[in-house]
């Protein structure tokens, strides 16, 4: 796509699934419409649990607990990911990545998800490997201490400008004193807001489907003010629920210079057939507060819808990856 030469954009796959790898995705990298991959709890669990792929294996490791046998799991399809999307990585060493999550109870326990991180990464052993570390107090200080030590990063579960900040903030610390190349991204989850918060809007004449863009533009310019060229901003969370918005909506209105949107299979298959490719128009920052300042007169709590967003999702991803070991744990 010219599009990514143009302004550096880039669309990365939010799926993972063995028999995919082998034959989808390929074309999808070959057809030059992904540069990058990611997956979290959610994902692997429904992969694991869903496909026969990994049935052979699962026989195989039946002796271990069950959070070894996701381990590994995992780690064979995040290695194949990053076997076939190393020569991406070797072009742009921005892209070609594939991202893998710490162990989601971990979250307000920066030593153990440094520990898990420096352990997945070198069980790996791929340069084009990023590591999730959740955006909560102890994630920050993890995010900064992987990066410090080479490690690139992805911070995850980004919904407020502030965590935007901090996990940023972090992040370019980790990577000055790393004196390497090292590299990482800021997600920041889109649709979510307007799943949570249309209705409400209806009612009250405040317009839908704008609070999620608003939101990541907001924080796509506060990341931007650390001035880090190794530190993109990634927009996550983009599949649309229903039928009320086309499938590419939250691809389409984010196009934006030096920037990643990761998006779900469907998704990327409509974006390849009606997504468009000129780059959006971006909000000014005064632009987005208006409309925060707009929510805040009608009685909207954003940093309520923002706690309860990052609480969510924090608690969906423990969940998912519950379910999944008691399925291991019982195959």
């Amino acid at each position: 796509m010219s599009l990514k030469k143009d302004i550096n954009f880039s669309l990365w796959c939010d799926f993972i699934e063995r028999e995919f790898l082998e034959g989808q995705f390929q074309d999808l990298i070959s057809q030059n419409v992904i540069h990058g991959a990611t997956s979290n709890p959610a994902i692997f669990a429904s992969s694991i649990s869903n496909s026969f792929a990994y049935k052979q294996q699962l026989v195989m490791l039946q002796a271990n607990n069950e959070k070894r046998i996701y381990e590994e799991l995992a780690i064979k399809d995040i290695t194949r990911a990053a076997s076939l999307l190393e020569h991406l990585h070797e072009e742009n060493e921005n892209d070609g990545f594939i991202c893998l999550e710490v162990d989601p109870f971990f979250c307000d326990d920066s030593e153990a998800t440094i520990e898990e991180g420096i352990r997945l990464y070198n069980s790996i052993g791929k340069d084009n490997v990023m590591i999730k570390v959740p955006a909560t107090k102890a994630g920050y200080k993890a995010m900064k201490k992987l990066t410090s030590l080479g490690i690139h990063v992805n911070a995850t579960l980004v919904f407020s400008p502030d965590q935007a900040v901090n996990a940023t903030k972090a992040l370019d610390e980790g990577i000055k004193e790393s004196n390497r190349n090292t590299k990482a991204v800021v997600s920041i989850f889109v649709s979510r807001f307007d799943r949570l918060c249309d209705l409400k809007f209806t009612s009250k004449g405040i317009p839908t489907a704008r609070l999620g863009i608003i939101n990541a533009t907001k924080c796509y310019h506060k990341i931007n003010e650390f001035k880090n060229s190794n530190i993109r901003t990634l927009f996550a969370s983009t599949a649309v629920k229903g039928d009320d918005l086309e499938q590419t909506y939250y691809v389409d209105n984010l196009l934006f210079p030096n920037s990643i949107n990761t998006a779900p299979l469907n998704t990327i298959e409509e974006y390849i057939k009606d997504g468009k490719s000129e780059e959006s128009e971006i909000l000014s920052l005064e632009e987005c507060e208006k409309f925060l300042v707009l929510l805040e007169k009608n009685g909207i709590n954003i940093e309520g819808i923002y706690n309860e967003l990052l609480n969510d999702g924090l608690e969906s991803f423990k969940t998912s990856f519950e379910d999944l070991l008691s399925k291991l744990l019982n195959h």
